[in-house]
């Protein structure tokens, strides 16, 4: 099985931590983060692996090559000439995740408890375009979805910005839920990503397209996730990883 993991991004919510460091290689409990979800991914049988690189990037390179790849298939997305951000990033990486068989994407920030292996397979069932862990834990930015956990529309609670390709939307009448940034993507979302090209965000790519075709929500009641992406979280990271494993 195949994934990817966004390991591109520049930390600067991390800084000074970052300015010499990757974020991806920001350590936990003495491992990178990076190595973290590799060996999540791995022991949820994923052995096809997509990383994108940008910020210090050589770094990230050099790792992999002394740890032999954690015994896995590695491909390189590169993207240190220009950014790509999450939807692009995809579909630079699309050579090595288009096939037969849907694809998992892990943010490398994000801790979570979530049986990787079972968000698939419940993706395999359901069959639509995409299947996006979500969680009711409090945010600003929700994606909001209807009751068959259909993908219709975002707000923003503290701007009050709403988006929606819907008429007449109203967003009080939908479920609102925070995006884990872990997602199983069907290799038709290229057909979808036509028209796209360069940088562009696959939340606002979803919301383009989830009038024409089923976006789908994954909420788990024992979800516990974290977001390691800022400075404060690293101090919850290290006791996350003494009492849970990702």
């Amino acid at each position: 099985m195949k994934a990817m993991i966004f390991a591109a991004g520049l930390g600067t919510r991390l800084k000074p931590l970052t300015d010499n460091t990757p974020k991806a290689l920001i350590p936990i409990n003495g491992k990178p983060m990076l190595e973290h979800v590799i060996l999540k991914l791995k022991d949820a049988g994923f052995h096809q692996i997509a990383i994108n690189i940008h910020h210090l990037g050589d770094q990230i390179i050099d790792f992999l090559a002394a740890n032999n790849n954690f015994g896995v298939q590695i491909y390189l997305s590169d993207e240190r000439d220009y950014l790509l951000d999450t939807g692009g990033g995809i579909k630079h990486a699309a050579a090595f995740l288009q096939g037969n068989e849907p694809f998992l994407i892990h943010n490398v920030d994000i801790m979570s408890n979530i049986d990787l292996r079972a968000l698939y397979n419940h993706h395999l069932e359901m069959n639509p375009l995409a299947t996006l862990l979500v969680s009711k834990r409090n945010t600003s930015r929700y994606l909001l979805f209807n009751k068959e956990n259909k993908l219709c529309g975002w707000r923003n609670r503290d701007t009050g910005e709403v988006k929606s390709f819907y008429p007449d939307f109203d967003p009080n009448q939908y479920n609102e839920y925070a995006f884990s940034g872990i997602h199983v993507l069907s290799p038709k979302i290229f057909d979808w990503m036509e028209e796209w090209t360069g940088k562009f965000s696959i939340i606002n790519f979803y919301l383009s397209i989830c009038a024409k075709t089923n976006i789908h929500a994954y909420a788990n009641d024992n979800l516990r996730l974290l977001d390691v992406g800022k400075a404060e979280t690293l101090a919850a990271a290290e006791k996350w990883m003494k009492d849970y494993s990702i």
